[in-house]
């Protein structure tokens, strides 16, 4: 993994990256899908995150 992105989510499972993130570009990723979490606010604080860097960047 190159030393500018973050491992973020790995699988329980099969220690598998599941997701990463730019350490300085607004750049970020996830192989799963979020908003099929267990919960209804589980995976809020990722489209939150989303929403931040879309307002940074206008």
């Amino acid at each position: 993994m190159p030393t500018d992105v973050e491992v973020t989510h790995i699988n329980l499972n099969d220690r598998t990256v599941e997701g990463m993130r730019h350490k300085e570009l607004p750049i970020f990723s996830v192989q799963y899908h979020p908003e099929a979490a267990p919960g209804p606010h589980d995976a809020t604080y990722f489209f939150d995150q989303f929403a931040e860097l879309i307002e940074k960047q206008k």
